[in-house]
């Protein structure tokens, strides 16, 4: 049986990852607009990804942080009962 501690701890750093994936991803699509404007390219197809994966990806990693607090919290509560 693991230890609680480590499972805590590695749940906290996959909800990290997770944010640090997704954010790094944002950045690496706001990248792409900002070369396609400094190489006067047409940026719409940078434009048009940014549209929907940004929001998407942060939508993802917001409903995985709610479902990973909602689980912390029903945890404590089934302790503590």
């Amino acid at each position: 049986m693991m230890n609680k501690k480590l499972i805590d701890r590695l749940q906290i750093l996959s909800i990290s990852l997770i944010w640090l994936l997704f954010t790094g991803i944002a950045v690496w699509i706001l990248n792409l607009i900002k070369e396609s404007l400094r190489l006067h390219d047409a940026p719409d197809a940078s434009l048009g990804i940014s549209l929907v994966a940004i929001p998407v990806f942060f939508t993802l990693s917001s409903v995985l942080t709610y479902v990973f607090i909602g689980l912390r919290k029903g945890r404590r509560k089934g302790v503590e009962s």
